[in-house]
């Protein structure tokens, strides 16, 4: 009898430590993961504080001052362009012994332009001066200048202009073919006539056809600010390099998405145009069409001129060009522009689909009659 009752008292004296011991074990696990977090928060305030530390060292300053180096490097180089045409304004009440008449007026376009030779070499968009009667460059030190077209190619939208001074700072060429989409890219213009207005953006796309609706015309769409008045300014990369010539937008205003003639072929118009004067393009003598549905790309021959260099390299009728110098024929856009593109009198392989086979032409370039659609 004493012996079960000393074990009942055993047992009663070991229960509470038992139930205090599991209370704090309860506790503790349910505090756990809060004791754990405030752990991790610790451990992450201290790595964003060393991040920090090292940030306000000179490891960003320098992307900082890279936009403020581009507006101090390319800045001086873009010029004010201000251009007079006349115009034919709505019939007048000038008197009943005359009769009502139509009165002759001056109207000003402004854009933008960029210095490219220290002489006084400037290069704009076309539209900017065209049928202009009169030109007036202003520099960034102030300076206006009458300035002289030197000459223009509507179908590139590009205009050269020479003004009579030296030692004139000037804005390097890059190389446009190098761009890809994403690069980082500045416009310098004069927006509503806001001087050496800097707005930052990256490329969007290249290589964009039909914009304009002028085979001719092949741009680059970035979505850096440009509006009237930053036509014929120059896009810039982080070398301050020219990679573009500004030159269009959706709609009246700007909506993130504008277009620049490539630099490679501003550059080639530009010194075409100082050097010979009209700028001459290559001549294949064929008409073309998108090819059939079955085909992703190349463009279809429908007719091939007597005597053209396309008839005397043996490229024929129902023929679909696949490949020009190496490069490949999206649609009959990209063919025209290509062939436009190609030297005078160079001879250039060209791959052509017959009967379902693929043959080599060489093709020497002609000279592109005025004109002449292809």
């Amino acid at each position: 009898m004493s012996d079960r009752s000393s074990g009942r008292t055993d047992l009663a004296a070991l229960r509470t430590p038992l139930l205090v011991l599991s209370f704090v074990t309860l506790l503790t696990l349910l505090a756990w993961p809060s004791f754990v977090g405030r752990i991790q928060y610790a451990k992450t305030r201290e790595e964003l504080a060393a991040i920090r530390d090292a940030a306000a060292g000179a490891e960003l300053a320098p992307v900082g001052k890279l936009f403020t180096s581009l507006a101090r490097l390319v800045g001086p180089a873009v010029v004010n362009v201000t251009s007079t045409r006349p115009v034919l304004l709505a019939a007048d009440e000038v008197g009943a012994l005359w009769g009502p008449r139509s009165r002759l007026a001056a109207e000003e376009s402004s854009g933008s332009g960029v210095i490219v030779e220290p002489d006084g070499v400037i290069v704009t968009n076309y539209h900017v001066v065209a049928q202009a009667r009169s030109i007036d460059v202003r520099l960034a030190d102030g300076r206006s200048f009458d300035a002289e077209l030197v000459g223009a190619d509507p179908a590139t939208d590009l205009a050269v202009l020479r003004i009579d001074a030296t030692d004139l700072p000037t804005a390097a060429w890059g190389d446009s073919d190098r761009l890809e989409v994403g690069e980082m890219v500045w416009a310098i213009g004069n927006p509503f006539g806001l001087d050496r207005t800097l707005t930052y953006g990256i490329i969007s796309a290249t290589g964009r056809r039909g914009v304009l609706d002028d085979p001719l015309q092949e741009f680059l769409q970035t979505d850096a600010a440009v509006n009237r008045g930053s036509s014929g300014g120059p896009l810039v990369n982080v070398h301050a390099e020219i990679v573009g010539i500004n030159t269009a937008i959706v709609g009246a205003d700007f909506q993130g998405i504008a277009f620049a003639i490539p630099a490679n072929t501003a550059r080639e118009v530009c010194r075409a145009i100082v050097e010979r004067g009209p700028v001459e393009r290559g001549f294949l003598g064929v008409q073309v069409d998108d090819p059939p549905e079955e085909m992703a790309s190349g463009a279809l021959v429908m007719q091939v001129d007597d005597r053209s260099p396309a008839a005397q390299a043996g490229i024929e009728r129902g023929d679909v060009v696949i490949r020009f110098d190496g490069k490949p024929v999206a649609d009959q856009r990209a063919l025209f522009f290509l062939a436009a593109r190609a030297p005078i009198g160079t001879e250039v392989p060209v791959d052509v689909l017959r009967d379902g086979e693929t043959l080599r032409l060489r093709v020497r370039i002609g000279r592109r009659p005025a004109e002449t659609p292809r």
